[in-house]
């Protein structure tokens, strides 16, 4: 359960309507919780990414919740209190946590939550690395599938900081994967298709069938930096498990 300070933290957060399966705990076999980024005027994948995870995913009992809180609410603290609910609300089913921006480096940060099972990070907005900071943690992410992607254009948040954290959360994790789409910024908007397909696939095969794409299959077996630098391809999602 969340401790007393977390839920402090994340006072005033709770869970959207569930997209996809009824919401009912006898009817849902896994939940995607989505974190949005800092910017309500900007969601990026976010929205897209909803509809699709319930086509896809809601026939097999898949819900998705995105994750509210107010302005400037501690994101992490969130993500965890949100996870707590899904437990709560479902009982043993497998979580994801899938966030943008702010929400991405959320999803990553809270991943050591016992009912994770996976982690998508969509640009994730991560701290300059510099003398005196401490690099973002990694040890949280063993034993869950990770997948991070980013545009090579994005001017937002710098794609090579979340090429380094994969760097080194694929030396504790090996289930560790990363997309770059290139030509693209923070929002991804120009392939937000072939975004889209990419977390969905990674999020069906990572909770159901334990069955990905090739190009997911390729990254995660690959070592570094080829599965981290792994280019998105344009069309992805046309001919998924083809």
């Amino acid at each position: 359960m969340a401790t007393h300070a977390h839920a402090e933290q994340a006072r005033g957060a709770r869970l959207g309507r569930a997209a996809g399966a009824d919401g009912s705990g006898s009817a849902v076999s896994g939940v995607v919780l989505l974190l949005p980024g800092a910017s309500r005027w900007s969601t990026g994948p976010v929205r897209p990414l909803v509809r699709a995870l319930a086509r896809e995913g809601g026939p097999d009992g898949l819900a998705t919740h995105t994750v509210l809180l107010p302005r400037g609410g501690d994101r992490p603290a969130a993500a965890r209190w949100a996870a707590n609910e899904a437990v709560r609300r479902y009982g043993d089913v497998p979580l994801c946590l899938a966030g943008y921006g702010a929400g991405g480096r959320a999803a990553l940060a809270a991943a050591g939550h016992g009912a994770v099972n996976c982690v998508v990070s969509l640009a994730p907005c991560l701290p300059e690395e510099g003398a005196g900071s401490s690099p973002e943690p990694v040890k949280q992410l063993s034993g869950r599938r990770v997948l991070i992607v980013h545009g090579t254009d994005d001017a937002r948040s710098d794609p090579e900081l979340s090429f380094r954290l994969a760097v080194r959360a694929k030396k504790a994790n090996r289930s560790t994967c990363r997309f770059e789409v290139h030509s693209d910024g923070h929002g991804m908007r120009e392939h937000q298709a072939e975004v889209v397909a990419l977390s969905v696939d990674f999020v069906l095969g990572s909770l159901f069938s334990g069955r990905y794409s090739r190009p997911v299959t390729d990254a995660l077996a690959a070592p570094p930096p080829l599965g981290l630098r792994m280019p998105l391809a344009s069309g992805f999602g046309r001919s998924l498990r083809g």
